[in-house]
Order: structure tokens, then sequence, then C-alpha cells
């Protein structure tokens, strides 16, 4: 009898949508309310047969696939409350995910994102949304983008942010806000009207000032976080910087600081002299399009 290991005839799209499949089975005969199928090579909903008919399921982890596109059809899912999709090729996602009724959860990072659809803000009970490490910014969120009143973390680093909405000030319920690794030339004053915000991440930007308002928030306390460094800031602001985060603070309270805000604002940003150059980006994986 020949030893050689029995070697399947099956395709390899046959064999990726067998292994998925084999999860998807177990989950309906066993009512499971999470379905794990990270880093299964998939492609397309279609090597998941019937998962969108899975009403009982809670949690649906893709991460660490090949997907490109997420089906409108998602949305049937009414009762999910976590979906993460990071790690994947998407290109777009579709506005019927702002409608489902008990996503909390959305995690999108690591992707190919260049826009966001329309009406993207809808989400009634999102609480974190993770965009980070994609190709997003300023200009293609949706208006409604921050309507989201139910979100109290928002991940917006490693994207192309050169301003971020004086809107943002409508995000009321918002604990964590990340922007790190962006092109950020400023933060707007609004950013003083979060009040509950207790981490606040900008660093890796192109910010010389900030905003007297962030003052406004309770960001020296012992459970709060503050990250700031690897920015062009100006010499006033570096050497405080140098003391400690408490020093920053405490100095664009002062009224010297806020005639050296104006100043520099009313010259373009540009007292500290030209912009600083943005990041060379070309080689991130969400501009790969393999």
């Amino acid at each position: 009898m020949s030893n050689q290991p029995v070697v399947s005839c099956l395709p390899v799209s046959a064999n990726k949508m067998s292994k998925a499949k084999k999860v998807l089975d177990e989950a309906r005969e066993t009512k499971n309310r999470e379905i794990d199928l990270v880093d299964r090579n998939i492609s397309t909903f279609e090597e998941l047969p019937g998962l969108l008919n899975m009403l009982f399921v809670t949690r649906i982890t893709l991460s660490y696939n090949k997907l490109k596109t997420v089906p409108p059809g998602i949305a049937n899912l009414n009762n999910l409350e976590i979906l993460n999709l990071s790690n994947n090729h998407l290109e777009e996602l579709p506005l019927s995910l702002s409608s489902m009724p008990k996503l909390r959860i959305l995690n999108c990072s690591i992707n190919r994102l260049n826009t966001l659809p329309r009406g993207f803000g809808a989400f009634p009970v999102l609480e974190v949304l993770d965009l980070s490490y994609n190709n997003l910014n300023e200009h293609v969120l949706p208006g409604n983008f921050f309507m989201m009143d139910s979100l109290r973390a928002l991940y917006l680093g490693d994207n192309e942010f050169e301003y971020l909405p004086k809107e943002v000030k409508n995000l009321k319920n918002l604990q964590i806000l990340g922007l790190r690794d962006n092109d950020l030339l400023e933060l707007p004053r609004e950013i003083g009207e979060l009040t509950r915000i207790r981490e606040l991440h900008i660093q890796n930007n192109r910010l010389s000032v900030l905003p007297p308002e962030i003052a406004n928030l309770d960001m020296p306390g012992p459970k709060s976080v503050l990250k700031m460094e690897e920015n062009p800031w100006v010499t006033a602001i570096a050497e405080q910087y140098l003391v400690g985060i408490s020093h920053v603070l405490e100095y664009i309270k002062t009224e010297a600081y806020r005639i050296l805000y104006n100043r520099h604002m009313q010259a373009g940003g540009k007292t500290a002299g030209d912009l600083p150059p943005k990041v060379d980006k070309s080689k991130k994986a969400s501009r790969a399009r393999s």
C-alpha cells in the first residue's frame, strides 16, 4: 500500500468554502452567536453560504482575509452587535451598515477605504468606530458623520486628514478620539466642547499649535491620556512639553498663549515658517491594489 499522502482534488476556492461552511454549519447546529472566521483566505461573501440568514448571530469576526466588498444584505443580521472587518482589502462599505439596529462596534481598520457612503453616520447605537489605517480625509466624510450621539470611541489614525471638521463637537459622548499619523495642520477650537474626552491621540501630525479650548478638557487627570509627540510644535509648546503634558495644558490657559495662538492663526498657521511637509504614504498597505 502506498504511503503517499492523500491530495485533495478540490480546487482551492472549494477548499476555502468548505472550511468556512463547516464553521457556519456548526454555528447553525449549536446556535453559536459568535462567528470566528479570522485568516481563512476569504475573498468574497459567496464563500460564506447562508451567513446573511443567520439572524441569531451577535458577533462576526472576518479580520485578516481578502474581502473587497461587503454586501448590503449584511443589514439582514438585525441582532449583530460586533462586526470586525479589519485587515481586508475593502475599498467601499455599504450604506446599509448604518441602519443596523444593534450594531455597537464596527472595526474597518487596515483596509483600502477611499470614501464612505452618504448617510454613513446614521448608526442608531454605535459606540466604537475604527476606521484607522485607510485613505480617508475630511472631504469624504458624509454630512451626518458627526451625528452619532452614542459614539464613545472614534479611531481615525493613519489616514490623510489635514483638518478635523468643527462638527466633531456634536459627538457629545465621545471619550476616545484617535487622530495619530495623519497630516493634521490644526485642530478646531470646537474640540474643547468634547467634555467627556479621556483619551486624545494626535501624535505624528503637522500640528504646531493647540486651540486654547483644549484646556477645557479634563486631560491632566490620572485616568486621562494625551499623546502629542512627533509634531512640529512652536517653541513655547515644545518647551512646556519637555516638562510634561500638565505644563502644556497650564500654559495654553495663559493670556500670552492666546495672543500667540491668535497671531499664528491670523498668519495662516505659518508663523513658524513654511508648512511642514506631508509624510510619504505611497507605500502604505492601504494603497496596494493587488
